[in-house]
């Protein structure tokens, strides 16, 4: 039986990278539900990243979450629309949240708030990326660790 211990000492290494990037300027409430609503996009379109459900040692069930880290940075809108570019450049699996989509109340409000601008234009203030961790440590190049 594998104890607690020896699953903790063992390194893992991954091939594939998650991460979020939100804009510096948000409020503290705005980067958390944009960081969300992102890892939800990710989490959806690769359901091979989700790790097993949890258990606690009474035997309550918990949801899986995700298996391996996602990692968070900021950067200012020029960082952002770069980042874009380039993530759409190297077709990676990218989740977006724009400006507009503050004000929506739904799913489909805000698909239709990104359907109405064009990819140059959007205001883009999240962004999440997943894919080799060299292409997206690219994507991300001039963002910062989240504080």
């Amino acid at each position: 039986m594998t104890g607690v211990n020896d699953v903790l000492s063992e390194p893992v290494r991954f091939d594939t990278k998650t991460a979020v990037l939100v804009r510096d300027d948000l409020l503290p409430w705005q980067r958390l539900n944009v960081t969300a609503f992102l890892t939800s996009g990710i989490t959806a379109a690769h359901p091979d990243l989700v790790g097993e459900p949890y258990a606690d040692a009474d035997g309550n069930a918990y949801l899986p979450l995700l298996g391996r880290p996602v990692l968070v940075f900021e950067g200012d809108a020029a960082v952002l629309k770069a980042a874009h570019t380039k993530a759409l450049g190297r077709q990676l699996a990218t989740a977006l949240f724009t400006r507009e989509m503050f004000g929506t109340g739904h799913d489909a409000a805000n698909r239709a708030a990104v359907a109405a601008v064009g990819a140059a234009d959007l205001d883009l203030v999240g962004l999440a990326v997943h894919g080799a961790k060299n292409s997206v440590d690219r994507v991300l190049k001039g963002a910062r660790a989240h504080p």
